[in-house]
């Protein structure tokens, strides 16, 4: 009587081309959720500019005050605290640019928080209201925006 089926050679070796494809994809996979979780801080921060950019041209000047109460953008419920990101992936503050005052240079910074917090490629990322664009990982400005 012949008998059909799988034998256990050819069962170990189909889960050994299952593991060699997860091994090869599973970083790509990484790579692409981070690169994602990076276009919700940019936006963000892009998004705070623009208001910061708004608050300038009615003030003459920048305010590190992103939340609620006098000075403030309205983003959040108390003064000064951080922003979240619309997918909470970054925490956004604001201060003066370095070596200036808040009246004439605001710096905004995301720090990635939760998952993003491993993306070490670009780390935290940075916007000024001069236009430069910072990250603080391995890869390059141009890489990371």
């Amino acid at each position: 009587m012949k008998q059909s089926g799988f034998t256990l050679i050819e069962m170990m070796i189909v889960v050994a081309i299952v593991g060699i494809l997860a091994a090869i994809s599973y970083p790509s996979y990484r790579d692409y959720v981070e690169r994602a979780g990076r276009a919700d801080g940019k936006a963000k921060l892009m998004e705070i500019m623009q208001a910061q950019e708004r608050f300038y041209s009615q003030n003459q000047t920048y305010t590190a005050n992103l939340g609620a109460g006098a000075g403030g953008l309205g983003y959040g419920v108390a003064a000064n605290a951080a922003v979240a990101s619309d997918e909470r992936r970054y925490n956004i503050t604001a201060v003066a640019c370095a070596g200036g005052a808040i009246a004439n240079c605001v710096a905004l910074s995301a720090d990635a928080v939760g998952a993003q917090a491993n993306d070490t490629r670009c780390g935290d990322l940075t916007l000024d209201s001069r236009g430069t664009k910072g990250e603080g990982g391995t890869l390059t400005v141009q890489d990371c925006w």
